[in-house]
């Protein structure tokens, strides 16, 4: 079968194969026929080198599909469900502490689907059953490509960022990412302000379409004045940063009022120098977040399958596995949106 894979470790050595079509090996397996495999900035650092790894593995753990071949031993997942993967629990342990509670992100053992367990741009997808979640037939395969970066989004802005209504919410990066957050703080009741660069135009007119009532290009508005003003010069309540840049991070640490919360989304796979000198004579609430947990899985799912938020709107290039190349350079040059590779 075709699959596009991570062949070794360093820059690049990503190409389309044709590997042998896995099967049912344990009793708890699922054997998923792929239907849509989401392009996410963590395939992006896995190209350049980054992130954890193991090669030769085929990317991808943003998974849509449906269930063809099920191991004797599976009991909630049958044959014809149309499916998703949670990725970031393969190997957990389930004893450690960090287990326990939920976050299984930080636990040592587990081996993440996509990288360092054959992943969804493929034809076919082997996982465990506890990794497998089905949603309706109702839901399109876009949309469940997309739950899992939607509960990370979940997991940093509704569970972890407390906005009440009609805070204001500055937000850097008005990519994927940028855009589901956007979309939570505003259900959450928050006055949004989202920037971008004069690259995202496009970006910035799709978040006006979600209802986000605030868009800014930085290189045409001053977005910490726009704040001010907007805020009778106290500052925004919460600032979020989803650019992951050295500007972004000290915009939010400008626009954000004294006693304000600043949430680190954007993954930083390099050191950035900020002023902590503002972290503490603002006195903030500063917090990072990486990955989903099990709460924010299952409110993600509900979100899905309630239509709350309708992810298909975050997509713009549908490609054939062929096309791999394309959609990873149209993602580095931040056109677009979302990409999915259509197996």
């Amino acid at each position: 079968m075709r699959a596009v894979r991570k062949l070794k470790p360093g820059p690049d050595h990503i190409a389309l194969c044709d590997i042998p079509e896995p099967g049912i090996e344990h009793a708890t397996d699922v054997k998923i026929a792929v239907k849509r495999g989401g392009l996410c900035g963590t395939d992006l650092h896995i190209r350049h080198g980054g992130y954890g790894f193991n090669p030769p593995v085929t990317l991808c753990h943003e998974i849509s599909g449906d269930v063809v071949e099920i191991g004797p031993h599976v009991a909630h997942i049958k044959v014809g469900d149309r499916v998703t993967v949670m990725p970031t629990a393969n190997g957990a342990c389930g004893n450690c502490s960090y287990c326990q509670c939920g976050e299984y992100f930080f636990c040592p053992r587990r081996n993440s689907v996509g990288s360092k367990r054959d992943g969804g741009f493929a034809e076919y997808c082997v996982v465990p059953e506890n990794l497998v979640f089905a949603l309706p037939a109702s839901v399109s395969y876009d949309a469940v490509a997309l739950v899992e970066p939607l509960a990370c989004c979940v997991k940093a802005i509704s569970l972890n960022t407390h906005i009440a209504p009609n805070d204001t919410v500055f937000i850097t990066g008005p990519g994927p990412i940028g855009l589901m957050c956007a979309t939570l703080a505003h259900l959450s009741g928050g006055r949004v302000i989202l920037c971008g660069t004069e690259r995202d135009t496009e970006r910035l007119s799709k978040a006006q379409t979600l209802g986000i009532p605030h868009t800014l290009d930085i290189s045409q508005t001053d977005p910490v004045q726009y704040t001010r003003d907007l805020t009778d010069g106290h500052g925004a309540d919460t600032v979020i940063d989803c650019a992951g840049s050295a500007g972004a991070i000290a915009q939010c640490l400008e626009a954000v009022r004294p006693l304000g919360t600043f949430t680190q989304v954007a993954l930083l796979d390099h050191p950035v120098a900020c002023d902590w000198g503002k972290i503490i004579y603002k006195q903030l609430h500063v917090q990072g977040f990486i990955a989903q947990n099990w709460e924010s899985w299952r409110k993600a799912l509900d979100l899905v399958t309630s239509n709350t938020i309708d992810l298909t709107q975050f997509v713009s290039h549908r490609l054939p596995l062929e096309e791999w190349k394309r959609a990873f350079d149209g993602a580095e040059r931040q056109e677009g949106l979302k990409y999915l590779l259509v197996p």
